[in-house]
């Protein structure tokens, strides 16, 4: 990649080879992560003789050490060689996986789910840090765009991919794959070396610790925006087994995600055109429409056609506002503070999704799910509307 005097020189290429590892990366993290929420809770219960509080316990070890990590993530990540920290957090995340192969106690699994969440919110908040530094500023929305679709295609394969391998070829297998998987992610990291612009610290370091150190306030906005938007879609991911088993649909749960990615897939290089070319509003606001009718249409799924439907039209709210957000809060920080505001961003969406579990679980046992996504999950998204046209218009005001 050509470099200028102490920065990177725009260019309108975006599939480079570090673009591409950055991705790459991003997408074994995440595979990892879905294979091991579908299938893990097999292991534990079948082959640990343990029930489902045990099972749900090791997602909330390794919640418990995303959470922990994504504000620290960020001040690591500005304040040390990118790169490095990349293919150290790999390296462990390759020892945590391998690991799984030799557990034989619950403890130690939850152990090794509590590492690989602080590992998790270490490489995933790298690698988009650096995947966005690596785009040109002109197509950084659509680079953006395409980098958060790594993450939504490991949504809908992982899953399936952990739950054939266990019932097909066991336990055993399984591990060995989640091994493979993270030597994946270390060479995507680390195949080449990136510029030192992207990946050495910049700017003085300060003295002792501060609040700026670990939250960005300048993408305070799109990390709130962010935050609705995900909690809305948590109920999805979250309450969707439950709810489609309630319909008798439990067989088309699987062909739901696949028509929410593909969707999101085939409209990624409109969308992050729309955004670089005609700003965030022309993204943003019919991002929320078809989000708003996605739940609406949700909430009276009663047969296939319309559970489909929904999965289309969610899937295009849901990939024009996920890497919208996203792209505002990086830009809203200089480059030296990309990492925080990444991080500052991945945060929230953790945090969203976990309350999303929480709260939406609670109403959906007192008023079922048809309320919960056609009341709770539509306010949400509409909240995420009234304070974006809010925030922009005091934008423009202020002259910003």
């Amino acid at each position: 990649m050509s470099l200028q005097k102490g920065g990177i020189m725009a260019q309108a290429k975006i599939w480079t080879r570090e673009f591409l590892g950055m991705g790459m990366t991003n997408f074994f993290y995440f595979m990892s992560q879905y294979i091991l929420i579908a299938s893990l809770p097999v292991f534990i219960m079948d082959d640990l003789g343990k029930g489902q509080w045990e099972a749900g316990m090791a997602m909330t070890c390794f919640q418990i050490g995303t959470v922990a990590c994504r504000p620290l993530a960020g001040r690591i990540i500005d304040g040390v060689n990118k790169q490095k920290l990349l293919f150290l957090a790999s390296s462990v995340f390759f020892l945590v996986m391998a690991g799984f192969y030799f557990t034989s106690s619950l403890h130690m699994m939850w152990g090794l789910r509590l590492v690989h969440g602080i590992v998790f919110a270490l490489g995933t908040t790298a690698s988009a840090t650096m995947a966005a530094l690596v785009l040109p500023k002109s197509r950084k929305g659509e680079g953006i765009g395409y980098f958060a679709v790594s993450g939504n295609l490991a949504m809908v394969i992982g899953p399936l991919v952990g739950l054939l391998i266990i019932d097909f070829l066991g336990p055993r297998p399984l591990f060995i794959s989640l091994a493979l998987l993270a030597l994946g992610a270390i060479y995507g990291g680390n195949g080449k070396k990136l510029p030192n612009a992207v990946i050495l610290p910049s700017g003085k370091k300060k003295q002792g610790f501060h609040f700026s150190d670990f939250f960005e306030k300048k993408a305070l906005p799109s990390v709130i925006l962010g935050g609705l938007v995900f909690f809305a879609y948590g109920g999805v991911l979250t309450f969707i087994p439950m709810y489609t088993r309630a319909l008798q649909l439990s067989s088309f749960t699987s062909l739901f995600f696949l028509v929410f990615a593909l969707v999101i897939v085939v409209t990624r290089p409109f969308v992050g055109y729309l955004f670089d070319h005609h700003g965030p509003d022309a993204t943003v606001y019919p991002g929320f429409a078809f989000f708003c009718i996605g739940f609406i249409l949700f909430s009276q799924v009663g047969g296939v056609p319309l559970l489909l439907l929904s999965a289309g039209i969610l899937g295009i709210g849901f990939g024009a506002l996920a890497p919208a957000f996203q792209t505002l809060a990086v830009q809203s920080a200089p480059p030296s503070r990309a990492g925080v505001a990444t991080s500052t961003y991945f945060w929230s969406l953790d945090i969203s999704v976990g309350l999303a579990a929480a709260v939406l679980g609670v109403v959906s046992d007192a008023l079922g799910y048809p309320f919960m996504y056609g009341v709770v999950c539509l306010t949400s998204a509409l909240l995420g509307l009234v304070y974006y046209f809010l925030w922009r218009r005091s934008g423009k005001r202020a002259g910003t």
